[in-house]
């Protein structure tokens, strides 16, 4: 049950849209029994964003995640997520920040898992 917010100062098309979702897709696998079935991906652009007090270009991904990872898969998907901004919105890599959030309750279809 990953879920990956991003929210950046960049302008995000349909069609961007629709590569970071698929991206994030492949680069969620890098957390052991992950995958894009259970994945949601949320993208807000065109957000009042600073970074070291400058707005060019940034981005903030959360990735919550039911249950956890050790460090190595978390690195992992830090460097995945890192190309797949920087490929499709051309953020560099020191204006990205990934955040991680594990929880022991997670709902879904009405129930928890």
């Amino acid at each position: 049950m990953p879920y990956i917010h991003i929210t950046t100062n960049v302008p995000v098309s349909t069609a961007a849209g629709e590569t970071l979702k698929q991206q994030m897709g492949r680069a969620v696998t890098a957390l052991p029994g992950k995958s894009e079935q259970w994945l949601m991906v949320r993208v807000e652009d065109d957000a009042r964003l600073w970074m070291a007090g400058s707005d060019e270009a940034a981005a903030i991904a959360e990735v919550g995640v039911y249950g956890g990872a050790d460090g190595d898969a978390y690195d992992s998907l830090t460097g995945r997520i890192t190309d797949v901004l920087e490929a499709v919105l051309h953020i560099d890599p020191s204006r990205i920040y990934v955040k991680y959030f594990e929880t022991e309750y997670w709902g879904w279809n009405g129930r928890n898992f």
